[in-house]
């Protein structure tokens, strides 16, 4: 699955082209969304254009279909690294507007803009004027990452502090109740950066089947470990803001005041890699990027939680499905920090 990273990359737009649609901070989402779709679109269209070719010297019998075969998923591979690379700096004009948005250096969008697809007009127009019961959000987590081994994070083979996690993504919120704003459901998709630094000079390295924590030979200025998880969490949401009264008509408002969230997410890994950062013999400053599978379970499903006041929450989430698929000891992540839910 992780070959086919443009198809994952499809569906984050399908939440920016449709969530987002007015100026200021919207306006700038879908263009970014219009980037991701150019490079999805050529690099899929080029991936096209050479299984085609493939397929014609296999018509031809200039080729086996073992051949082919090989032939395809190389060229397949080649476009979804082309596509990691190119998203991966559209991404950060990502970041930098969520950045902006903290800092206030961008203007506010309408907190109750109901997400709706604009095929009629009248029904536009009326949801503009009349009361919403779905909003959405922006979301931006951060905080401390570790795997919990054998029901504890004690004595842990990670750096506490050092080891991160990262989340952005977006959000529907639906109020479940017609008249009160107490329950709702809170939907969307995300993508997930989870970041272990092994202690002691070590490494990952895979043996057949296992993954393994392994001394280096030489010293080690950095080591850490990254998978990437594009996920969709499910959260019902208890949010206590009060309603507001205008003009006789009843306004429920959401991340005015105290909320509680619990639930869970279910998604695929995109990615994993492992970075080294160490001195060579000449004292040349080296670092070696390795993608690979090391045996990461494809797929990743979990809980999670949070609480807090408006659009900051703390926030914690736990995978039930072990890091690896094979290792004789189970390990899971576990990440602690907190949340931000933009409207």
């Amino acid at each position: 699955m992780r070959n086919f990273t443009f198809y994952l990359a499809g569906f984050l737009l399908l939440f920016l082209t449709q969530v987002y649609g007015q100026e200021t901070f919207e306006s700038r989402a879908r263009m970014i969304s219009n980037k991701i779709e150019k490079i999805t679109k050529e690099e899929k269209d080029a991936l096209k254009n050479e299984v085609e070719s493939v397929n014609l010297e296999l018509e031809k019998n200039t080729i086996t279909k073992e051949q082919a075969d090989e032939k395809k998923a190389k060229f397949a591979e080649v476009r979804a690294k082309n596509i990691e690379t190119r998203i991966a700096e559209v991404q950060k004009e990502l970041n930098d507007l969520v950045q902006e948005k903290v800092d206030g250096k961008i203007a506010e969008s309408d907190s109750s803009r109901t997400f709706i697809f604009r095929f009629n007009p009248k029904e536009s127009k009326k949801n503009k004027n009349g009361e919403r019961r779905t909003t959405s959000q922006a979301v931006f987590a951060f905080g401390v990452n570790n795997l919990v081994t054998n029901s504890s994070v004690a004595n842990s083979d990670y750096r506490y502090w050092g080891s991160h996690f990262y989340e952005w993504g977006f959000t529907w919120n639906t109020r479940m109740l017609k008249n009160h704003n107490l329950l709702h459901a809170k939907y969307g998709l995300s993508l997930m950066y989870n970041n272990l630094r092994p202690t002691d000079n070590r490494f990952f390295k895979e043996d057949g089947k296992y993954t393994n924590l392994e001394t280096s030979a030489v010293h080690l200025n950095e080591s850490r470990f990254r998978n990437v998880y594009l996920v969709v969490p499910l959260h019902f949401e208890l949010d206590f803001s009060k309603k507001k009264i205008v003009d006789d008509k009843v306004i429920f408002r959401t991340h005015r005041s105290f909320r509680l969230g619990f639930g869970g997410y279910v998604g695929g890994n995109i990615k994993s890699k492992q970075i080294l950062k160490f001195d060579d013999e000449d004292g040349n400053d080296v670092r070696q990027r390795t993608r690979g599978d090391f045996n990461v379970n494809d797929f990743i499903y979990g809980v999670s939680s949070y609480i807090g006041y408006g659009e900051v929450c703390l926030y914690a989430k736990y995978d039930l499905s072990p890091l690896f698929r094979h290792n004789i000891q189970e390990q899971r992540n576990v990440s602690l920090g907190l949340r931000f839910d933009f409207n």
